[in-house]
């Protein structure tokens, strides 16, 4: 069935299904490789008592679908990914332990909102050996680990290459705001560390693209000790960089941005190609929709990170700014810089480097999205910033 758009009036309309991954995560501080023992298939749930959840199964009767974000019943690109990945655990879910409800109108929310009971479920995707030296792939916002697809294959041959999905986007636990988890920046800081802890022991390599880049700098500044390299792919680098542009601020506004976030077209397609030359391939569209269709989750964690960023993103460009021209700072730090990026401007990226001493490499056809311009090219890029062969 093709997909269509919808045109929603208001929130209460929407309908959305429930993903409920069944998965195997790895022990904490393990050093062997994630390993996958039971199949971890997508599967749509339906609700097993007789309240409105409002990201419920057609079988409720709240008289809306997209059928569980299923263009057809054969299998789809979407979950081809899901298969080839895994689920970690890590980071202490906070709060209360009550039960989420939807913030416009009090609504029970289904289990696609609620944060597990101990530890925040994160999606990652690793190729290479485990005993190579990692390498942790890093989306931007709003995107996901699918975003590295091309880079992953090209780093393998000679690293151990992790790219993962930030809470609130792809398959990573999408908790309601206030309900373990709000979406601060600061929140991402501490449970990225988390993150780290659970996937390598030793010394790892850090490729971060667009608007999470501060928070990366923010916790490698802690922790430099642990870090071999860090790769900045377009962040924002300037006072100018810190303010979203529109395509994403729109989320943030009130009411408004509660019903656009819910747009699996605005939310991914609109948002990936409006900030450069990305042209996105309808298998492509299907992976990056999947999250907004299958549970209304996704749009509220949109939302609210959009709303952090909004608030937050100016102090932590400026601190990241201070971080990387610090005398103190001593990670080997390489700027990628997609020259096409209709997002950020390029003025001031060239000045900040040199006067900060980090090597500048551009690439003119890439975009924002860099990984997604180039993604073969920014692998070799990458083997040749860690290599130490690239020129500059």
């Amino acid at each position: 069935m093709a997909f269509q758009a919808h045109h929603l009036s208001s929130l209460h309309s929407l309908h959305l299904c429930i993903a409920s991954p069944s998965c195997l995560v790895r022990s904490p501080r393990s050093t062997a490789p994630i390993r996958r023992t039971k199949s971890l298939r997508l599967r749509i749930r339906s609700s097993s008592d007789d309240d409105y959840y409002i990201d419920a199964p057609v079988s409720v009767g709240d008289g809306f679908s997209f059928g569980g974000g299923k263009y057809s019943e054969e299998p789809s690109p979407s979950d081809e990914w899901f298969e080839k990945g895994n689920i970690v655990k890590a980071h202490p879910v906070l709060g209360s332990g009550k039960k989420a409800s939807d913030p416009i109108f009090g609504l029970k929310m289904g289990a696609g909102s609620q944060a597990s009971d101990d530890l925040f479920r994160w999606f990652c995707i690793e190729s290479g050996s485990p005993d190579n030296h990692s390498v942790i792939l890093i989306h931007g916002f709003p995107s996901q680990a699918y975003s590295y697809r091309k880079v992953l294959p090209v780093l393998s041959k000679k690293y151990h290459a992790i790219a993962f999905d930030w809470l609130g986007f792809g398959f990573s636990d999408k908790p309601q705001p206030k309900y373990g988890f709000d979406y601060t920046l600061d929140e991402y800081v501490s449970s990225f560390g988390s993150l780290i802890n659970e996937l390598v022991t030793d010394k790892v390599s850090l490729v971060v693209q667009g608007y999470f880049s501060p928070v990366v700098v923010k916790y490698a500044s802690s922790h430099q000790e642990k870090i071999k390299d860090l790769i900045l792919l377009n962040p924002p680098l300037t006072a100018k960089h810190a303010n979203l542009p529109s395509a994403l601020s729109i989320f943030s506004n009130f009411l408004l941005g509660e019903i656009f976030s819910q747009d699996p077209l605005r939310a991914s397609d609109k948002a990936l190609t409006s900030c450069g030359p990305y042209q996105m391939k309808e298998d492509d569209a299907m992976v990056y929709r999947r999250p907004y269709l299958t549970s209304g989750s996704s749009g509220f964690a949109l939302n609210a990170i959009s709303r952090s960023m909004k608030k937050e993103l100016k102090k932590y460009v400026e601190e990241m700014r201070t971080i990387l021209t610090d005398k103190d700072w001593k990670v080997q730090t390489t700027i990628c810089w997609g020259e096409r990026d209709r997002w950020l401007s390029y003025d001031g990226v060239e000045d900040f480097c040199k006067r900060s001493n980090h090597k500048l490499l551009k690439l003119p056809m890439a975009g924002h999205h860099v990984q997604e311009d180039c993604g073969e090219e920014l692998g070799q890029v990458i083997n040749g910033v860690l290599s130490r062969r690239v020129r500059i």
